[in-house]
């Protein structure tokens, strides 16, 4: 049975969350490289019988300063959280991103929040880990100052894989160009998505394939095209087969790109309902067909193909 994690919002935190293990960091897409240091984390509790607790960020700090950086993330704050829990994590501290918090300078950083607020024990963190005013605090820093400070740094060396490191940004760019297979791979899991299912227009019940609207808000966007898919609809465990379009719809001149999701055999009121879309296998790029009838033709050739991929 997964125990529940105990969340916070800000670094106060009780005498018996301190002295743990921190992770520091903002996990986006929780892929392999955050695994094996969730693992080793995992071991340093078990033999120091101490608490594991994480500290991430939300907005991603890449975010808060890039206005037009709209969507990014591979996963979502919830889903994040979902999966620390199996890696037998007592506590989360999702700090909020915000002017205030980015002008803190890295010695206070260490000094008020890691030692005096936190009192950590064990601190991991990645090797390209930035901190403070400005990114001037490093790992070079942090170490530096582990006597004084009474912590100490853990830093393994990041995951490779076909001699590349795996990190969230070879993530992005194997999604956003269409390599699904590798960066689910890399992610050890199907990558997905999470949102609310919104009325549409309706194009998809007039031409025979009745389709789940939902919005993308912040998440990085894939190569637009047609996918084979997971569907799980909330508070149901067993998940439902499918296909997916990511894209503008150019066939009815639509300006926004949009989830749309057709589940196989499946007749029922989903709106305003919550689903986790699993993007299974990446199918066909997306493209404008001169008329509905040829598009039907092709949906259907879509779904012989997203049938056999089960």
């Amino acid at each position: 049975m997964v125990k529940k994690i105990k969340l916070y919002n800000n670094f106060k935190i009780p005498k018996s969350h301190q002295k743990s293990i921190l992770l520091i960091g903002n996990f986006d897409g929780f892929h392999l490289g955050h695994q094996k240091l969730f693992e080793l984390a995992k071991q340093y509790k078990k033999k120091n019988k101490i608490k594991f607790g994480v500290v991430t960020f939300d907005p991603v700090p890449k975010m808060f300063f890039n206005n037009n950086l709209k969507n990014y993330r591979i996963s979502n704050l919830n889903q994040k959280i979902k999966y620390f829990k199996n890696y037998n994590v007592d506590f989360v501290i999702v700090k909020k991103f915000d002017k205030q918090f980015s002008k803190m300078k890295s010695l206070n950083f260490i000094e008020q929040i890691l030692y005096k607020k936190l009192n950590a024990k064990y601190i991991f963190v990645s090797n390209n880990f930035r901190f403070g005013n400005k990114r001037e605090g490093d790992v070079e820093l942090l170490k530096s100052l582990e006597k004084k400070f009474q912590y100490k740094i853990i830093k393994p060396k990041p995951l490779r894989k076909k001699n590349k490191i795996i990190s969230s940004t070879l993530i992005r760019k194997l999604l956003s160009t269409g390599n699904l297979d590798e960066a689910n791979k890399y992610l050890n899991r199907n990558w997905s998505v999470e949102g609310l299912v919104r009325k549409g227009r309706m194009m998809g019940k007039k031409i025979g394939f009745p389709t789940c609207n939902i919005e993308l808000k912040k998440y990085v966007i894939a190569k637009l095209g047609v996918y084979a898919v997971k569907v799980y609809i909330e508070n149901r465990k067993t998940f439902l087969r499918g296909i997916a379009n990511l894209g503008y719809r150019p066939t009815f001149n639509q300006k926004k790109i949009l989830l749309e999701v057709n589940i196989f055999n499946f007749s029922g009121n989903l709106y305003n309902k919550n689903l986790r879309v699993d993007f299974v296998k990446f199918i066909r790029k997306e493209k404008k067909f001169k008329g509905i009838d040829q598009l039907r033709k092709q949906i259907k050739l879509d779904l012989k193909v997203a049938k056999q991929t089960y």
